[in-house]
């Protein structure tokens, strides 16, 4: 039985909550906030010790699932990581990039399983692509989401479209050689809307725009490749697959379109989507290393690398700020 300790159980820390609770073999062994009301009416409601002290929840368990705000993400993950607990960590992995360097050189060390929340990786829309071969040479991201003062402690960049640099460096095989960026700071004091073009080194190109002041909610990502269009609509839940007929597309739409080429039969079907609860998904994952020593899905790394590109665009937007001031 591994036992967790919940740090944060705030709007996003309930949902780790209520899905720990879902797993098999885990036990919740206390929670810990700073908001001291919250914090008591959580542990009376679900019959949970509430700690006062980080080390003492950090020494009753095996597994330390961070859900607070950013800019305490380094001090407890540096914590359990020294006393040699599994660690998992909601995105951003860390304020700054020298943080989750130091957090990725001690995960090292300890030889501790740590995993990183870039949930839309179990997103099923996503996932219904596992068996499609992604070589995308241009990618288009739009990722917007109506104005919540919660998150709103870092950029648009760190709190939405870091997901998407995720996502994108996962499956583009190739370096980033070039970032552009622009953003505007409207209802914060940091870049709410954001527009990126990142370049990479295998001739890739993706267009990225996040807003967290829009009046609609989307979440979609395009991907063109040679023969192929692939589109993944996460907040709905589907993925639709346009391309030169395979072998098998037998069940697939498909009609002939006259190119300079000759005539090319195109195939459009939607893969199968199993429905799946996304979080549950990637707590149970974590299990899964945990329990059976394999790596996980969304590695220490993989938190560090999304972090170093959107502090680039960041910078990028920084420095742009300056030169029209």
């Amino acid at each position: 039985m591994l036992k967790v300790g919940i740090f944060g159980v705030g709007h996003l820390g309930k949902f780790h909550l209520n899905n720990w609770k879902e797993i098999e073999n885990v036990k919740i062994v206390g929670i810990l906030d700073t908001d001291a009301a919250m914090a008591e009416s959580v542990a009376e409601q679900y019959g949970i010790k509430r700690f006062t002290s980080a080390d003492k929840l950090i020494d009753a368990c095996d597994i330390v699932d961070i859900v607070v705000p950013t800019q305490f993400h380094f001090d407890l993950c540096i914590k359990a990581i020294r006393k040699g607990k599994h660690v998992f960590v909601e995105k951003p992995l860390a304020n700054t990039v020298e943080e989750a360097k130091a957090i990725v050189s001690m995960v090292n060390e300890a030889h501790v399983k740590f995993q990183v929340g870039h949930v839309e990786r179990f997103n099923p829309a996503y996932l219904s692509l596992k068996d499609i071969d992604l070589h995308p040479m241009f990618i288009e991201v739009h990722r917007l989401a109506q104005f919540n003062p919660r998150g709103t402690e870092v950029s648009v960049v760190l709190d939405l479209m870091i997901h998407d640099i995720d996502i994108i460096l996962s499956i583009v095989k190739g370096n980033v050689r070039n970032i552009s960026a622009s953003g505007v700071a409207v209802m914060t004091d940091t870049p709410d809307i954001a527009n990126v073009r990142i370049e990479f080194d295998n001739g890739c190109v993706a267009n990225l725009t996040s807003s967290r002041i829009s009046m609609k909610k989307m979440r979609k990502m395009r991907l063109f490749q040679k023969d192929a269009y692939i589109g993944i609509d996460f907040l709905e839940k589907n993925t639709e697959i346009i391309r030169i007929k395979e072998e098998n597309d037998d069940n697939a739409f498909c009609f002939d379109l006259e190119t300079p080429n000759g005539t090319k039969t195109i195939a459009v079907y939607n893969p199968e989507i199993t429905e799946s609860n996304a979080i549950k998904n990637e707590l149970q994952s974590f299990v899964d290393a945990i329990v059976n020593d394999t790596p996980t899905v969304v590695n220490e790394m993989d938190g560090y690398n999304a972090m170093d590109v959107a502090h680039q665009i960041i910078a990028k937007i920084n420095a742009a700020k300056t030169v029209m001031s």
